[in-house]
């Protein structure tokens, strides 16, 4: 499951995205509108804008705002960023590896398959899902498969 950090960035970003190009907002009318606490929102944008997603702008007309256009953002990137990893267990895992205590034959072991394809399905979809096409008024996210060819691990 998501943490309340990830989903309050994925909310945050979305009402920045709505806003994209017509200058900073400020945190407090992201908070209020999304309603995210405040102080737990601060801490959140301010890792945003340590990974390059976000800018700030001090002062009276100050605020946050995107770097990138919604479209070159990955849900991916974020998710990856507050989470550590997409994978759901470290021995699928490309970023945090740990070896399986429980696993005897880890090349063959039936769970760990099951969990890495699950795993490359997870990355490649978030991956390929914009910051753009979660925005309240875009298309609907498509159902079509997502080719597993291309997993760049989690």
């Amino acid at each position: 499951m998501l943490s309340k950090k990830t989903q309050y960035a994925l909310i945050a970003l979305t009402k920045l995205g709505l806003e994209y190009g017509q200058g900073p907002v400020l945190i407090s009318d992201i908070a209020n509108s999304e309603k995210i606490p405040q102080r737990f929102l601060e801490g959140i944008l301010l890792e945003l804008k340590k990974l390059g997603v976000l800018g700030s702008k001090l002062g009276k007309k100050g605020g946050y705002y995107l770097l990138r256009p919604p479209a070159e953002i990955s849900v991916a990137e974020v998710v990856r960023h507050f989470e550590g990893t997409i994978a759901l267990l470290y021995c699928v895992s490309e970023k945090a590896y740990q070896p399986c205590e429980f696993c005897r034959d880890e090349v063959n072991c039936k769970i760990r398959i099951l969990y890495k394809d699950i795993r490359d399905y997870t990355f490649n979809l978030l991956s390929a899902t914009s910051l753009e096409s979660i925005l309240p008024d875009s298309p609907v996210l498509s159902n079509a498969p997502i080719d597993l060819s291309d997993s760049k691990g989690s």
